[in-house]
């Protein structure tokens, strides 16, 4: 890892805000590719959610790692989107489950879906099992992405999923069930009884890639 690279991570571990995104600015400038750059904000993310898990931050420094997290988005969203080049690769059906009003990773997950061609349906936050379900069975989103954060968010995230799948089934729909947010893991999946699960925003991403892509193959 290049010493620009390993700097950039750190930064935004600290919460430097200013020099994140002047380091950003350099490296765009150079012709570093922009999804590696978000790749090592990405890791950058994943480490204030360690020092959040051992209690060096608070939820104050998960919203700020957050913001500076879509700022660097929004500035390489153009360069991302030219590289697509117009191609489009399915739409993704996001929320974040009834009782539970975070909405940072969530956020993280639409934009970077967008940036990578995807078509984002974004219902919010506080979103009840029957709303994810109408709107499902209007839109027929090729995945369905359910948010939460915290863990009493685990039981909605369950009656959401059962809801879908009778939904589904009654309408003759198909499409996969994921979930994500920072204290999810594969038990919880089990739980929950969703398809897939992931830890960050760009795990969300390659998962959706790599299912439109069996799907396509499929």
């Amino acid at each position: 890892m290049t010493d620009t690279r390993e700097r950039l991570i750190n930064l935004l571990a600290d919460l430097e805000e200013d020099e994140v995104l002047q380091i950003v600015r350099q490296r765009v400038a150079v012709g570093d590719d922009p999804l590696q750059i978000i790749e090592d904000c990405n890791e950058g993310m994943r480490l204030v959610g360690q020092r959040y898990e051992r209690g060096e931050f608070y939820v104050s420094g998960l919203i700020m790692s957050g913001e500076i997290f879509r700022e660097v988005v929004e500035y390489v969203q153009p360069m991302l989107e030219q590289r697509a080049n117009g191609e489009r690769w399915g739409r993704v059906l996001v929320g974040t489950v009834s009782g539970d009003i975070h909405d940072i990773g969530k956020n993280m997950v639409g934009m970077l879906l967008a940036c990578h061609g995807f078509t984002v349906v974004d219902l919010g936050v506080d979103v009840p099992p029957a709303e994810f379900a109408a709107k499902a069975v209007e839109i027929k989103p090729d995945i369905v992405g359910l948010s939460g954060l915290i863990t009493s968010s685990f039981e909605s995230m369950r009656a959401t999923v059962r809801v879908l799948r009778a939904e589904a089934q009654k309408h003759a729909l198909s499409f996969p069930i994921v979930i994500g947010g920072g204290m999810i893991d594969e038990q919880v999946c089990r739980f929950v009884g969703a398809d897939y699960w992931v830890g960050d925003a760009m795990s969300g991403v390659r998962l959706c890639q790599r299912l439109m892509h069996a799907h396509a193959s499929g």
